[in-house]
């Protein structure tokens, strides 16, 4: 089992509540995570299933390294955080 953590500044938009689901690889968590929670979706990647560009995404505190197919392992008992990126001066 995987633990999805959103950050709390999407719960103004949709329920960001922590998720626990099953995958070997982050699309497979990610699919997961958007069955229980079909809002998150559009929030988090487009039409292509390709991480949007202002969001990232850390696996045990490590930022992947495919947003486009999402092919990084994710260890059974990972925690995975998906944080909106900030930009800015």
């Amino acid at each position: 089992m995987v633990t999805v953590k959103f950050t709390e500044n999407l719960q103004r938009h949709v329920d960001s509540s922590p998720l626990t689901v099953e995958g070997e690889t982050l699309r497979e968590v990610l699919k997961a995570a958007f069955t229980q929670r079909p809002e998150m979706r559009s929030y988090v990647v487009d039409d292509q299933f390709a991480l949007r560009k202002h969001m990232n995404i850390f696996i045990n505190q490590e930022l992947i390294q495919d947003r486009v197919q999402q092919t990084d392992h994710v260890p059974d008992g990972s925690e995975i955080f998906v944080m909106q990126a900030l930009s800015g001066g």
